[in-house]
């Protein structure tokens, strides 16, 4: 979903969600939570994060400030696209926000210090059910644009992903 900005002398003007263009894709319309992650340094790493049944999260995610890299790794079972993943640069310039699905990991690293991301979910966190994959695992081989990250303790104790 991008941005469609009315500028003028001032700034500009954009709506960031829409709940009938998302009810027309079939979506989801109500978000009742709403995150904010700011990132001090560049080369930050949050991921590879999903939550379980029987309370999965979509998300969508937009970058308010600076830039980053956002992955997203289908671990659904069964589907096509089972262990691919995509990568996008979100952007407080690009204005790019992207939808990502119940059953998908998420994870980002932050191209520019100072990074803020903005998440809406489908479903409120819950803690016993919060689970990640490794971010380097190479049943997935997702290609990060800097080599060595800053990882939280959390993200450092995943394991490798079993299919």
């Amino acid at each position: 979903m991008d941005l469609h900005r009315r500028e003028d002398d001032r700034g500009f003007f954009a709506r960031s969600f829409c709940e009938s263009q998302f009810g027309a894709h079939g979506l989801p319309t109500r978000f009742p939570q709403c995150n904010v992650s700011f990132n001090i340094r560049r080369g930050t790493l949050r991921g590879m994060h999903y939550q379980a049944d029987p309370s999965p999260e979509g998300k969508l995610v937009r970058c308010t400030r600076g830039a980053i890299f956002d992955v997203v790794l289908d671990i659904r079972p069964g589907s096509p696209t089972y262990c691919k993943w995509l990568g996008f640069e979100l952007s407080e310039k690009n204005g790019t926000a992207l939808y990502l699905a119940e059953g998908l990991a998420h994870g980002f690293q932050t191209l520019r210090a100072g990074a803020e991301v903005l998440y809406y979910m489908s479903a409120p966190y819950q803690a016993g059910l919060g689970r990640g994959v490794r971010w380097n695992d190479k049943a997935f081989g997702i290609e990060w644009p800097i080599a060595s990250p800053l990882l939280s303790e959390r993200d450092q104790t995943f394991t490798d992903f079993v299919r």
